[in-house]
């Protein structure tokens, strides 16, 4: 499949805010659309485009934050279970966590589709859409080395420890530099766990401890955007830093030149493609023509900006 193509109980009460209070008095399907944690402009992306696309099926949505709490988005999947909707699309918080809650809806007859991150050990799940986060990494990877010919000394900022997007970035970034170590060093590597201001004191730390990189490799844009205010603090303007995840605000710096590029994962491609496939499921029983639908991150700089999914929403 090309892109194109691709292209309640009282407590749980209290853990969930019903987007439709109208939904389960009405005679439409209801959908649990739930990401991590609306703090991340990714996932605001990912909830209005999971949104958008239930809008355009003719189903209801209940809106779940899991506000970067596994316990908090169990219990929202709990409170959705009671209610009885007729299909989950999530985005899971931690690949083992959230397994648990999962395991729960798929025994009880609910199909569950995941986006951009997995659980691992529940079987029964109906799809998985994603990026491949490994050759994401790679992609990544591969565009530093390419700048830097000769070699580089390098700063890897890693994401939250537990998340499968972080896991596969840190595996995929590890499988092209590790055999070329003796000429691209990572002399300071350590998570930010994909927030913007603790990347800023993690690169602060790194730089003061280390010295200045020639690159700096981060598993999201907002830790990148948090490399390049604390290189800037010390004037380090020609050290090249890579995000991941094509945000608007990161895509302006690749534009201006502040950062050297951003991983496109189409974010809101997959969240449509899940709402698609959940839909099509609980209407009709419609299997999915692949169980795991994995589309293949780019890397965007200056000169392929026009690639990017959120170009428009750039100023």
């Amino acid at each position: 499949m090309n892109r194109r193509e691709f292209l309640m109980t009282s407590v749980a009460a209290g853990a969930m805010v019903l987007a439709a209070p109208s939904a389960f008095a009405e005679d439409k399907l209801t959908i649990l659309g739930s990401v991590p944690n609306l703090g991340f402009p990714f996932f605001v992306h990912m909830l209005n485009e999971i949104k958008a696309e239930a809008q355009a099926q003719g189903v209801n949505l209940t809106e779940s934050d899991g506000q970067n709490s596994a316990t908090k988005q169990t219990a929202d999947i709990e409170a959705a279970l009671v209610q009885k909707v007729n299909a989950i699309v999530i985005s899971p918080l931690d690949v083992n966590a959230l397994a648990p809650a999962i395991e729960e809806a798929v025994k009880a007859g609910v199909p569950v589709v995941t986006i951009d991150r997995r659980v691992d050990g529940v079987q029964g799940i109906l799809a998985h859409v994603g990026a491949d986060n490994v050759k994401g990494g790679e992609a990544e990877a591969s565009a530093m080395v390419a700048a830097f010919p000769n070699g580089a000394k390098l700063f890897h900022l890693q994401g939250q420890p537990g998340a499968g997007p972080a896991i596969d970035r840190n595996k995929g970034v590890h499988n092209v530099l590790d055999p070329l170590k003796d000429k691209y060093q990572i002399i300071f590597e350590q998570t930010a766990n994909f927030a913007r201001a603790e990347a800023l004191s993690v690169t602060e730390a790194g730089l003061a401890a280390n010295g200045k990189p020639d690159a700096i490799i981060c598993a999201n844009d907002d830790m990148a955007l948090g490399a390049l205010e604390a290189c800037a603090a010390r004037n380090f303007t020609d050290v090249k830093i890579y995000g991941f995840d094509a945000l608007p605000e990161a895509l302006v710096a690749v534009r201006d030149g502040k950062l050297a590029g951003t991983v496109e994962q189409f974010p809101g491609q997959q969240s449509r493609t899940a709402v698609q496939i959940a839909v099509a499921y609980a209407k009709n029983k419609t299997e999915p023509k692949e169980k795991l639908m994995l589309l293949t991150p780019i890397v965007i700089g200056k000169d392929n900006l026009d690639k990017a999914e959120r170009l428009s929403e750039t100023k």
